[in-house]
């Protein structure tokens, strides 16, 4: 066996794997090094999600013109010179690869003027560099990616769809614009314009990356504890979301994941919000530079602490404090949640079915998966004499505004109203989404809402479906649209907060469904029924309870949790030891 040394191009092939995983690294690497240029504007142009063609221009310091053939070697960089500055970063970028890896796995080209020497262009294709040719003067660095991963077709077919990298994209110009406020950034997606930031405060940036409603709903946060300086915004109840992804810690101006930090903050907010629900942050933390360790990995997101217990401790004691006056305002927030029409913040309430005793009881397996309990469950009740053929439609009751109550001729049956609905809209809009379109309500004035750029995109993407179970939507400029008509289900007032409930629903869970249509059905099931804790009349009971027996399967919703709970006239006697 012979060891050979890799030829340097194999090397920054191998390299590439860990710097460029998809068309946003490559971004992230170019926006850092635009940053650390000190540009005040960038411009970013993309193609088919990134694969085809990814440009950044800049008005930074610029690259000088005898400097360029560096630029593009590997371990090649103007941010270190010695040892100790490994141990006091002051940039986002420091390794001196990116741009090498990068050009080892795509067609690269930049052209940069540095305000002395004129502009200056240099290219590298397949892995050859070109020499220096004179360019136009542009005031900055434009470098300019294309056909991404075209001589590594391996990694080429692990990309996703163009609209899917496109959005990993979108969100990473989000992450950079969060923490550069100072910078005006745009970004064209295939020739349509998606993000126009000018250069503003940070509130001013939160409502221009989200929506407007996001400035009125923000805590500012400012804590100093020895050397530590934590400063940014943490969202109130109303920007608690159910889906992971609005929240950002920022070291140094570094964007970072951190496990132990993020739980400082939901910490904070245990008491306000139910498990599954994630609060809205935007934190900086400015420390000593040598009391971190960036050089942990090449994507440079994770870090090391010297003492990360404390920043811990201090970050959760601040939130803390900022949200007294929440807690302040909502004294027994305990009770108000009761009654709350949010679904997700009353599941543990609502279930009153002990799976184990019942399952067990019939001599079944007590371990099974949700879902299939509540199969098992629903199929005993199904197969039981009495059944529910006897529901006795006169003797209907509403209990605690959760339950429908009613007698059999065996027993008694209970229905849990919010599943039940959920059952009866899922079949109806997987049903619209083959043929019959659901009917609608015209709203007597439309509404306009505002969008984050990535709900948008989300939104673009289920736009055919939502018309076909009731919605009448007029797209408009800016992440923008118009609501014309609803769902008849759906509460008059209610469609902003369904629109942007069903988004967040699709996307924490569509991987669990078999299909895109029954993800989108049961997110929008899930939103629109009626809540634990609406009044409902008889009349809407007896509407209920006929569309649930003409569904399908009306004893599971479309999560597996059970709708129907039977308990027998012998059960009912045992408990009163009749017999």
């Amino acid at each position: 066996m012979n060891i050979s040394r890799l030829s340097e191009d194999l090397q920054n092939k191998i390299s590439a794997g860990e710097v460029v995983e998809r068309p946003s690294s490559v971004v992230k690497e170019l926006l850092e090094n635009s940053l650390d240029a000190k540009s005040n504007q960038i411009d970013i142009t993309i193609e088919q999600g990134g694969n085809q063609l990814i440009q950044v221009r800049d008005n930074g310091i610029g690259i000088k013109k005898d400097q360029l053939p560096n630029s593009i070697k590997r371990f090649h960089t103007s941010k270190l010179s010695k040892l100790d500055d490994l141990f006091n970063i002051k940039t986002l970028g420091f390794r001196g690869e990116a741009l090498a890896s990068i050009a080892s796995v795509a067609q690269l080209s930049i052209i940069s003027d540095d305000g002395n020497s004129g502009g200056a262009e240099i290219s590298v294709i397949d892995g050859q560099a070109s020499g220096i040719k004179p360019a136009p003067s542009i005031s900055g660095t434009q470098i300019t990616i294309q056909n991404l991963f075209y001589n590594t077709p391996a990694r080429r077919k692990f990309l996703k769809t163009p609209r899917t990298e496109g959005r990993k994209i979108i969100e990473m110009v989000k992450r950079f614009g969060l923490s550069n406020p100072q910078v005006g950034f745009s970004l064209v997606v295939d020739g349509k314009k998606v993000v126009s930031l000018l250069i503003e405060t940070l509130p001013e940036r939160i409502g221009s990356l989200f929506d407007n409603t996001y400035q009125k709903n923000i805590i500012p946060i400012e804590i100093s504890k020895a050397d530590f300086t934590f400063t940014g915004y943490i969202g109130n109840l109303n920007l608690v979301r159910k889906r992971f992804g609005e929240q950002y810690i920022y070291l140094n101006g570094r964007y970072i994941k951190d496990r132990l930090l993020n739980s400082a903050v939901y910490s904070s907010y245990q008491s306000l919000v139910q498990r599954g629900e994630y609060p809205f942050f935007i934190i900086n933390i400015q420390m000593p530079y040598e009391q971190v360790d960036v050089n942990v990995h090449p994507m440079k997101t994770e870090v090391r602490f010297n003492d990360e217990w404390r920043v811990y401790h201090v970050l959760k004691s601040g939130v803390s404090q900022s949200l007294s006056e929440i807690l302040n305002t909502i004294p027994n927030f305990q009770r108000i949640s009761s009654d709350s029409s949010s679904f997700f913040q009353n599941t543990n309430n609502q279930s009153s079915i002990d799976f184990n005793s019942t399952i067990q009881g019939n001599g079944l397996v007590s371990n099974l998966e949700k879902t299939d309990r509540a199969k098992l469950y629903a199929s005993n009740i199904d197969a039981s004499k009495d059944g529910i053929d006897n529901f006795n439609i006169e003797k209907m009751w509403q209990v605690h505004k959760k339950y429908i109550i009613s007698e059999l001729n065996s027993g008694l049956v209970v229905i849990d109203q919010h599943v039940a609905h959920e059952r009866v809209l899922y079949e109806e809009c997987l049903q619209a989404f083959e043929s019959k379109i659901m009917s609608s309500q015209t709203l007597l004035f439309p509404e306009e809402i505002e969008f984050s750029k990535e709900e948008y995109d989300i939104l673009l993407e289920i736009f055919p479906y939502l018309k076909k179970i009731g919605f009448k939507i007029v797209e408009t400029e800016n992440s923008k649209l118009v609501v014309e008509a609803t769902p008849s289900d759906i509460s008059w007032g209610d469609e902003k907060k369904i629109i942007k409930e069903i988004i967040d629903e699709f996307i924490s869970t569509r991987k669990k469904y078999s299909s895109y249509k029954e993800a989108l059905a049961a997110s929008f099931a899930c939103k629109a029924a009626v809540k634990a804790g609406d009044q409902m009349s008889k009349d809407e009971m007896v509407m209920l309870v006929n569309r649930l027996f003409s569904t399908e399967h009306p004893y599971y919703c479309p999560h597996g949790r059970p709708i129907i709970m039977q308990l027998s006239l012998d059960e009912l006697d045992r408990r009163f030891e009749r017999i």
